[in-house]
């Protein structure tokens, strides 16, 4: 099975990330939306943990969101979505889990 991984918070704020992390399975997903999309900042200890991450999963970050704080997401292996599309990776998935 596999399950798309919400986040909404910051990694500085929160164990969002952490927790995700240790759940997360090959072949899954995690979308930052909201102020966790923070951790696509360069250099961010959130981009390590993404990047060092040994699972092979999918990243994704709402676009509108990403845009919204002025971060540059191009050093991230991240595909940025809009609302229909965060629609249609909830019915991609075969569960849906928001952190929060």
């Amino acid at each position: 099975m596999t399950t798309l991984h919400i986040l909404n918070a910051a990694a500085a704020q929160s164990t969002q990330l952490q927790s995700c992390l240790r759940f997360l399975s090959a072949e899954d997903a995690i979308l930052l939306c909201g102020e966790a999309v923070q951790a696509l900042r360069a250099q961010s200890l959130a981009a390590q943990q993404l990047l060092a991450c040994e699972q092979t999963y999918a990243l994704y970050a709402l676009e509108e969101d990403v845009l919204a704080r002025g971060i540059d997401a191009t050093a991230m292996p991240v595909t940025l979505v809009d609302y229909p599309a965060f629609v249609a990776l909830t019915l991609t998935y075969t569960r849906v889990n928001s952190w929060t």
